[in-house]
């Protein structure tokens, strides 16, 4: 802890500074609003900046730990920016690995099928371990652009449960979720969004959330298929999205082909205490 500032070691060092308060006008502007960065993403040369020379040592050993637990084959420690939750996160405690479907009214959501799997792992004291009984949620809006369980002009999805659920990490660390390809909405590049939840000793607990996002490429062949192409062309790619901007490098899933639709999966490490 610097100056009040949280620093942690590894590829991505995220430092959380000050919460943005969500500007409701409307819900275009709640959108906007509520996705603005909630900290600031610090590079290697920035921490250590931070750090001074201690931390340069501190930083060696963490990295040198990191990589000995890769090559034993062990879960892969990557920490990652945090980023904000979004103005259409509901606890609705959905626990279910194929979140497609409405248990209001048993419809399948349209659009191209996506496998995404989470690799969970705990960082204490420099070592890496899998994080079993994490709770992981995700949730995004359809090929159309909607999410579900939101009132707002133009939208009456109050109450619907499409593309929204959670899964517990298993032994391994892994939570896995079969969804569809995101489509978009005005103000932002094609995004998913997900939280991790778990004990993190002596009575606390530990939240994580952030967004992960699409390569565009990938997103423009899978926009041009139906349901999606009624939408047309999408106003916003990556580059010209704030929080891609700022830590989408880090936050992109490598999806590959996986029958009629898409597989990712994507690697985090928490700081558990």
């Amino acid at each position: 802890m610097i100056g009040g500032i949280a620093v942690g070691a590894g590829a991505g060092i995220a430092a959380i500074l000050l919460l943005h308060p969500l500007a409701r006008q409307g819900m275009l502007g709640a959108m906007r609003a509520a996705d603005r960065p909630v900290g600031l993403l610090l590079t290697r040369r920035d921490a250590l900046a931070l750090l001074g020379a201690g931390g340069l040592a501190a930083l060696a050993v963490a990295e040198a730990r990191m990589r000995r637990a890769g090559a034993a084959g062990s879960a892969l420690c990557v920490a990652r920016p945090a980023l904000t939750e979004g103005p259409f996160f509901v606890d609705d405690r959905l626990e279910r690995s194929d979140i497609r479907t409405d248990p209001v009214d048993g419809s399948t959501t349209p659009g191209t099928p996506l496998g995404l799997t989470l690799r969970v792992s705990r960082l204490r004291a420099g070592a890496c371990a899998p994080l079993a009984g994490a709770m992981v949620d995700l949730w995004h809006c359809d090929a159309l652009g909607v999410y579900s369980d939101v009132a707002g002009p133009g939208v009456g999805t109050l109450g619907r449960k499409f593309l929204r659920g959670y899964q517990l990490t298993d032994d391994e660390g892994l939570a896995r979720f079969t969804t569809i390809y995101p489509g978009w909405y005005p103000g932002r590049a094609v995004h998913v969004h997900f939280k991790v939840r778990s004990a993190a000793g002596g009575g606390r607990a530990h939240e994580y959330t952030s967004q992960l996002f699409f390569d565009d490429a990938l997103t423009d062949q899978v926009h041009a298929r139906p349901p999606y192409a009624i939408r047309g062309l999408r106003p916003v790619r990556n580059p010209s999205d704030g929080l891609y901007r700022d830590a989408g490098a880090q936050l992109t899933l490598a999806a590959t082909p996986a029958g009629a639709g898409y597989a990712a999966s994507f690697d985090l490490a928490l700081e558990t205490g």
